[in-house]
């Protein structure tokens, strides 16, 4: 099995853009993420990016007019890492949906304990309740990350309904991400993060695979035996 990175930044080529101007967008996200990791996303302004980057206000404004297309751009920079390492793990070839599955699961908790992530999202889903801008970010963010863990559970359980495999897919994302602020970068229980790597692969897995189509719908009550 393949070992796959961490994500970090993936800056998309501008159409027509010069590998110098590239170069400078690049730069400015990266100087945009730190900031927002290190001092929160209030501090994230045209100003604290320029002077972190030493260049002028002018040449910000040049490659983003509007601090909202600076921190779109950061967003999207941000969520294509992570299609792109999801994406390598989901054509991983020569491994069982099992295994890339249990990769995607570990990946997901390992990315949590790293420190950008750890400050990054807890912000701005802070932020999501109370600026619409950046809600609805988030929700892109989302939303395009379950992508590839909702093929891999049509995969393991392709008797599920869209929308029940939607469902089951907001579940265990939500629960992986729920994790953050338990064991995420200098948390309390980041010491157990791989117990809790292995309780989360023995405990989805076995899930997706015997769920059946409307088991879900049914209240929880009609499952106790």
């Amino acid at each position: 099995m393949a070992e796959f990175i961490v994500p970090d930044l993936k800056v998309v080529p501008r159409e027509g853009g010069y590998a110098r101007g590239q170069d400078g967008v690049e730069q400015i996200l990266r100087a945009a993420l730190t900031i927002l990791v290190e001092q929160g996303y209030r501090a994230v302004t045209m100003r604290a990016i320029a002077k972190a980057c030493d260049m002028k206000l002018g040449n910000i404004t040049y490659y983003f007019p509007t601090r909202d297309e600076l921190v779109r751009a950061l967003f999207d920079a941000v969520i294509s890492s992570y299609e792109e390492a999801f994406d390598a793990i989901s054509h991983d070839e020569g491994t069982s949906v099992e295994e890339r599955f249990e990769s995607l699961i570990r990946l997901i908790l390992e990315d949590i304990t790293t420190k950008k992530t750890t400050r990054f999202f807890p912000e701005i889903w802070a932020l999501a309740n109370h600026d619409a801008f950046v809600s609805e970010r988030v929700d892109e963010v989302y939303r395009r990350a379950r992508a590839v863990l909702n093929e891999l559970i049509a995969e393991l359980n392709p008797s599920l309904p869209e929308d029940e495999r939607e469902t089951v897919a907001l579940f265990i994302s939500a629960s992986l991400e729920g994790t953050t602020m338990f064991a995420g970068h200098e948390k309390p229980w980041r010491h157990r993060m791989g117990w809790l790597e292995t309780i989360a692969c023995r405990a989805y897995v076995p899930l997706v695979k015997s769920l059946k189509p409307g088991d879900i719908r049914a209240p929880a009550s009609e499952h106790v035996s």
